[in-house]
């Protein structure tokens, strides 16, 4: 019924736009994150009469979808620190749902500026740094990696529930330059995490009725199909593979950044 609802309300070519995208989403999400800049945008495009807020919670129905089926696919093959993932885990719910919100009382364009100077350097550092997320890097005494784990968390985790886009790369970067993880590993960790923030953010938005169910739904399940293929690729091509994705994820951020920033000031 659902689906015969989808099929009667939406145009094909709006249908074929909106789950094409979401796949590719989701297929980002599961090696890098950076899903949110393809799914987000497909979104705003295709149903510009929508409240932000409504899109926004559709968007994370899709996104908490398909990242809870990574996730699920990471777990099953990589070994993870319990107390470290959950510190973390914690920090970011508590954050994002603080970041869902803020939503309505600040102005996410004040912050783009600085987000792009910071993806600038992101992208430098790692393009030039080949080793980076290689292997792993650091051996931290576990008070700091706890420490330095819930200051990710937070800082993330309400920077997802606020605006969200490129949530997964911003955890990667901070678990492979911080933690000293390799990017493997980090994705791996930023899928468990990416969905306590997604969940948290969607509390918020669900609470509010700040979503389009049929959409979500229809979205939810092309991200997942996304998300099965990239979580299969990112464990069996490793490093490198997730490195390459990463770097062309955070370049996108910046095309679509600079474009927010130079652009629509005018």
């Amino acid at each position: 019924m659902i689906l015969l609802s989808i099929l009667d309300e939406i145009p094909l070519y709006t249908l074929i736009a909106i789950t094409g995208l979401a796949f590719i989403a989701g297929f980002l999400d599961a090696v890098v994150g950076g899903g949110g800049l393809i799914q987000l945008p497909a979104l705003l495009i295709n149903f510009p009469k929508e409240p932000i807020a409504t899109l926004f919670g559709t968007n994370k129905i899709a996104a908490f979808s398909g990242t809870s089926v990574a996730a699920f696919g990471y777990a099953k093959r990589i070994r993870f620190n319990p107390a470290l993932l959950l510190v973390i885990s914690l920090a970011a719910f508590g954050a994002s749902y603080l970041g869902a919100k803020a939503v309505s009382k600040l102005d996410v364009s004040i912050l783009k500026p600085v987000i792009l100077v910071i993806l600038i350097s992101i992208a430098i550092y790692t393009y030039f740094k080949k080793e980076l997320g290689a292997e792993k890097t650091k051996s931290l005494p576990t008070r700091q990696l706890l420490l330095y784990g819930a200051l990710i968390g937070i800082v993330v985790g309400f920077y997802d529930g606020f605006f969200g886009p490129g949530t997964g790369s911003f955890l990667v970067l901070g678990f492979v330059v911080i933690l000293g993880f390799d990017f493997l590993h980090a994705s791996a960790y930023a899928k468990i995490v990416n969905c306590f923030t997604n969940f948290s953010a969607l509390l918020v938005f669900i609470k509010q009725g700040n979503y389009l169910l049929s959409v979500a739904i229809l979205m939810a399940a092309f991200n997942v199909l996304g998300n099965i293929l990239g979580t299969k690729m990112a464990l069996k091509r490793g490093n490198g593979f997730v490195r390459i994705v990463f770097l062309i994820i955070v370049g996108i951020m910046i095309i679509r950044y600079a474009y927010d920033v130079f652009t629509l000031k005018n």
